[in-house]
């Protein structure tokens, strides 16, 4: 256990001096959490102005049958954006993750580290960690001080419940982590065969273009996330994590590293 708390602080002593990896920890889920609060703001006096009859049909999938027009308006435009907060386990833990090898690489200090009496499994779980518990820390922080913003904006306290829904609470707790883990073992993968860190960065980026897809869809109206469905997306990202995690540690080879990667 000690050798892998002192890789976690030798990792985030590194890459928090990378201003991309201070970026994505750090303004991303301000700038990501400070959308949807300044949608409420700037809705707040026109809430009462509009009418059931001129919301789009997919509207009422996501209120209370007795919340009025304005306010169920509210909470479909800022819904659209709460996906937005699985953007930071995907991006953080990329960032992260890909200098978390490739760094190493590049500056010459993976091959020392993996002459360590330390084992592979304890290797990529310290990494993996470091990563990881940044993002969980970040995402959570943003929806917290979203909610904290929605509490002080939002006057109906219907309103409050409709936009804290228990599928956002679900998406972010259990959803969230589940993402993280996706983005650190694919890292890992692509990090194990490339040499740059940021064509490593860039390829973990693509693992957004899902995650958008799945917000256009929704607001083309072609579907509701709702419970089910972010259960059912729960299970499957667990289906993946495990093969990702094998992959990652059949494909990370010290033998490899040490012989090869010079």
């Amino acid at each position: 256990m000690n050798k892998i708390i002192t890789i976690i602080r030798k990792e985030w002593v590194e890459v928090f001096k990378n201003r991309m990896v201070l970026f994505s920890v750090v303004f991303l889920p301000l700038l990501l959490t400070a959308i949807p609060l300044v949608m409420l703001f700037t809705m707040r006096s026109d809430s009462t102005a509009i009418q059931s009859a001129d919301m789009p049909a997919q509207v009422d999938a996501f209120c209370p049958p007795d919340l009025a027009g304005g306010e169920c308006f509210q909470v479909y435009m800022v819904s659209q954006f709460m996906l937005m907060f699985m953007i930071l386990p995907l991006a953080i833990p990329s960032s992260i993750s890909a200098y978390s090898i490739v760094g190493e690489k590049t500056s010459r200090t993976l091959e020392p580290l993996l002459a360590t009496p330390i084992t592979t499994l304890e290797l990529l779980l310290a990494k993996g960690l470091a990563a990881l518990i940044p993002a969980i820390l970040a995402t959570y922080a943003a929806f917290a001080i979203f909610a904290l913003g929605a509490r002080l904006l939002i006057s109906n306290p219907e309103t409050l419940t409709a936009i804290l829904d228990i599928r956002w609470l679900l998406a972010v707790t259990l959803v969230g982590p589940l993402l993280a883990l996706v983005s650190i073992n694919f890292s890992v993968i692509i990090s194990s065969r490339v040499n740059d860190p940021r064509v490593a960065e860039q390829l973990t980026a693509l693992l957004i273009v899902p995650l958008l897809l799945v917000f256009f869809g929704q607001m083309a109206g072609l579907f509701v996330l709702n419970r089910d469905l972010i259960l059912i997306g729960a299970l499957f990202l667990l289906l993946i994590d495990a093969i990702l995690i094998f992959l990652s540690t059949q494909i990370f080879d010290r033998e490899t590293i040490l012989t090869r990667w010079k």
